[in-house]
């Protein structure tokens, strides 16, 4: 489904208005930070040190432009100065997991019963309304499809390209990746595919497909570059890049290397220089106690979600001798779409340390990261329950993990006092200040600031009606103040006062519903494309 007129021309003027705040610089980002002019960088191969904190973050830009999508709090980028503590949260499992195992004569085939993303994707479709999911079935096979209402029950429809099967593409392969561009202009094109085919003369590669319905992929449309078997790609819709996250190694073992082109076909082919060195483990990724191995990146999808990218970064921690590959999730956060900053070194999916489980080895994030639905995110992931003594795989089945929306930290206040978050200096050309917290133990107020501190008549804490509740998506009013539409285009310092409350990000809405123009990642049930023009509006 298309955004309408109204609403693509408003988002477009968004994206417009942000590239040229930098004064006509072209490489001025939606946020207001500014690309170097060799773009992407090229540095030299990795070592195990932590990569340098990204210029963004040690030079912020003067006034951060706010109007894409909601403001987390996962870095410093917005903060001035602050008196909270910063908490990171991990996605939770469901108790109901697996959601979707491996129970058709095709999905054992390949030695492992096999139902799961190995990268992939999970992705709610707007235009019919259902989540779909594209997944390895049989263990290197073919890549099969489920839909659902809920995202809970899965179905695996009998389709046409293998006849009496779920399975839309038979060749023999490892990971993969499947893509629902809502911003394609091309119906036959509305899905894109890369898989890492296993069988010549396609083997060492990727191979790419497009698709009008994510089913009847045709011909391959080309194929990249040599690669390693683990290599994704993803969509950059912050710059409108497609992006190849490339499995590589060198001496520092499994790291990812990086290419990006504005057309999908065009980037395939990087051409006599090579990709980019990206990123990879380091020596802050503590090695696990039973194995003892430096951990090496296993893979990393990557998903836009509200005003930055979100990275999965899946680390290998080792091979046991006694037990598949315990691989796991962890998070990373990006504001240009390349540099990362990693704050958390633990799990956010993590693998079970339960034999028995259906996660006790090797957990893989899915294409598109993750799902809003309703008030939560959604994790689709793949899990492999092993073999005791062995190093198998064993059953692989997908799994879900849910965390509040915008859940990835939160800024507290100290126990039984209050506390306060300043900003820097930020320009919006929006009205409604919302926040997401939860104040149902306490309260939270905002006031505005001028960009030398003082507050703004009208717009006091003291003026402020406080907030008192736990909500995803809560209006912040004054007394006497209708909106902020007076101060739209001017740079002014938001401050929050929190006593026993949480905050987990902020925006200003054009729209009193509180639709926060941010990307969604894979979507979600109410979405009509890839941002939220909804907010509080019909969600079902």
């Amino acid at each position: 489904m298309r955004l309408c007129p109204l609403t693509a021309l408003f988002v477009l003027a968004l994206l417009t208005a942000a590239r040229s705040s930098g004064a006509g610089n072209e490489r001025a980002l939606y946020n207001g930070i500014v690309l170097p002019d060799q773009w992407p960088p090229h540095p030299a191969p990795l070592t195990d040190e932590p990569l340098p904190v990204p210029a963004y973050l040690a030079t912020p830009p003067p006034v951060i432009p706010i109007d894409v999508g909601r403001q987390l709090f996962v870095d410093d980028f917005l903060i001035e100065e602050t008196t909270l503590s910063r908490t990171y949260h991990a996605a939770t499992y469901i108790e109901d997991n697996p959601v979707l195992t491996p129970d058709k004569p095709w999905e054992f085939q390949g030695g492992h019963p096999c139902a799961m993303v190995f990268s992939d994707g999970v992705w709610f479709d707007p235009a019919d309304r259902l989540y779909k999911m594209w997944y390895l079935g049989g263990y290197c096979q073919a890549t099969c499809y489920a839909t659902s209402e809920d995202g809970l029950h899965w179905s695996k429809p009998s389709l046409d390209v293998v006849p009496g099967t779920n399975i839309v593409h038979n060749a023999r392969r490892d990971s993969g990746t499947v893509w629902l561009d809502l911003e394609e202009k091309d119906p036959s094109r509305r899905f894109k595919m890369a898989l890492y085919e296993l069988d010549p003369p396609r083997t060492g590669r990727m191979t790419l497909y497009v698709s009008s319905d994510g089913i009847h992929w045709g011909d391959p449309v080309t194929e990249t570059e040599p690669t390693g078997d683990r290599s994704t790609l993803f969509y950059n819709p912050f710059r409108g890049v497609w992006v190849y996250s490339i499995r590589s190694g060198g001496a520092t073992g499994r790291t990812r290397q990086y290419a990006e082109h504005a057309d999908l076909i065009a980037g395939a082919k990087w051409g006599a220089d090579g990709p980019s060195w990206w990123v990879g483990a380091d020596r802050l990724d503590p090695p696990r106690p039973d194995v003892g191995t430096r951990p090496e990146l296993y893979n990393l999808d990557c998903v836009a979600y509200e005003s930055l990218m979100l990275g999965f970064f899946s680390i290998w921690y080792g091979q046991p001798p006694d037990r598949a590959k315990p691989n796991q999730v962890l998070l990373g956060f990006s504001r240009d779409g390349f540099n990362w900053t990693r704050p958390v070194r633990s799990a956010f999916l993590p693998v079970s340390e339960r034999h028995g489980d259906w996660n006790w080895a090797n957990v893989q994030s899915a294409g598109g990261g993750c799902l809003v639905v309703g008030d939560e995110l959604w994790f689709y992931v793949s899990g492999r329950a092993g073999v005791p003594g062995s190093t198998a795989s064993g059953v692989c089945a997908t799994g879900l993990a849910k965390l509040r929306r915008d859940g990835f930290c939160s800024m507290d206040a100290p126990p039984g006092s209050e506390g306060y978050v300043v900003t820097r200096p930020v320009r919006f050309s929006g009205k409604y200040l919302f926040v997401n917290a939860d104040a149902s133990e306490g309260s939270l107020r905002a006031e505005v600031l001028d960009p030398g501190g003082r507050v703004l008549k009208g717009l006091s804490r003291d003026k402020c009606i406080a907030l008192r509740s736990n909500s995803t998506r809560a209006r912040i009013q004054w007394q006497g103040t209708p909106d902020l539409s007076s101060l739209a285009g001017q740079a002014v310092r938001l401050r929050f006062a929190l006593r026993d409350a949480q905050l987990y990000s902020f925006w200003v809405s054009p729209d009193a519903s509180g639709a926060s123009h941010g990307y969604i990642a894979a979507g979600g049930p109410g979405f009509t494309g890839p941002i939220d023009t909804v907010g509080a509006g019909d969600r079902q």
